[in-house]
């Protein structure tokens, strides 16, 4: 870690210099990310970190399992619908943190949708992903709208995840109903489908698949393909010209854990400018909720991309994302090319 990013965070939380005890986090991001936020956190209130990380499917599965004695206090990170699912559940305690007002409109939303269950930590938009020299090489041209995939020169080179088990996945169906209206946007992932070799169980594979040239597109979200190109790949990305949806990543106490004080503690440092900084010292490019935080030039910014007012709320209520990845699995997965 960078001395300077060390030093920045251990000032952060000066009141909890003399702080106790440990807490319990499941980190729903990328594992540095989550490795270099324990360290710093525990270093600068005393606090023990006992860090588990897993994707947010698993982690909500915990969190039910868990339900009649929780062991987990805090979910950092992952995609914002199965926190608004752990919230509508019960799961999660509301908490109103004062650093509010310093987020995004975006970040306060997700709290006010939650009935301040959850918060909104980073913001990643959905697009695609491309291998720029296997583009190059088949002499086609890089897709920049939703309509674009449908062509036959991408037949068997598309890459997306399952919705059943990947946030990424979802939030492209929830975009496209959005966008489209529920038929067409059935249609047009039947149609999609010829042209998918792959539709693999983790959101990140597919543009990973893509920096490893076995594939010429994936369907990501444009973080993901940002961190593969500064890892130094020929990965390209764009986000579709019709309109997009963007995750919400949030962060959730969860009611009942054994130590919510110190979970408390860590929910307003995470919240804080410094305490956002890791995503960035990791090779992360979602955009941080905190407005104080300097946008990375590498960012997408959102104001320079098409975003559809999406119904967080809506979607990422238990019986709408079921329903919709049922019929996903009935009419496209299970069908067959």
């Amino acid at each position: 870690m960078k001395p300077a990013v060390l030093a920045l965070s251990l000032i952060a939380l000066p009141g909890l210099a003399a702080a106790q005890g440990q807490v319990n986090i499941i980190c729903s991001v990328q594992a540095e990310w989550c490795n270099m936020m324990s360290t710093v956190f525990a270093k600068s209130t005393g606090i023990k970190v006992n860090m588990t990380a897993k994707g947010s499917g698993e982690a909500l599965a915990q969190l039910m399992a868990e339900r009649a004695n929780p062991k987990t206090d805090v979910w950092f990170g992952g995609t914002g619908d199965p926190h608004l699912q752990a919230a509508e559940q019960g799961l999660t305690l509301e908490y109103k943190s004062p650093l509010l007002p310093q987020l995004y409109p975006w970040a306060q939303k997700q709290a006010a949708d939650s009935k301040y269950h959850t918060v909104g930590v980073y913001l990643g938009p959905l697009g695609f992903g491309f291998n720029t020299e296997l583009l190059a090489k088949k002499k086609a041209a890089a897709p920049t709208s939703w309509a674009d995939l449908l062509r036959p020169e991408y037949k068997g080179e598309i890459q997306m995840a399952n919705p059943a088990s990947s946030g990424t996945a979802y939030t492209m169906i929830a975009t496209l109903v959005q966008l489209m209206g529920e038929d067409k946007a059935f249609d047009y992932m039947k149609a999609l489908d010829r042209n998918i070799s792959a539709y693999t169980r983790s959101g990140t594979a597919p543009v990973k698949a893509v920096a490893r040239g076995e594939t010429m597109v994936s369907i990501s979200f444009v973080h993901d393909a940002t961190t593969e190109k500064v890892n130094g790949f020929p990965v390209g990305q764009a986000t579709p010209s019709e309109g997009t949806g963007a995750e919400v990543g949030s962060m959730s106490i969860v009611k009942g854990g054994p130590n919510t004080a110190n979970a408390k503690a860590f929910y307003e440092w995470a919240l804080t400018p410094s305490g956002q900084q890791f995503g960035l010292a990791a090779k992360q490019f979602q955009l941080p909720s905190n407005s104080k935080v300097p946008i990375d030039p590498r960012m997408s910014d959102p104001k320079k991309i098409k975003l559809i007012n999406y119904d967080y709320a809506k979607y990422g209520a238990s019986a709408e994302r079921k329903r919709l990845i049922a019929k996903w699995e009935k009419e496209i997965q299970n069908q067959g090319k």
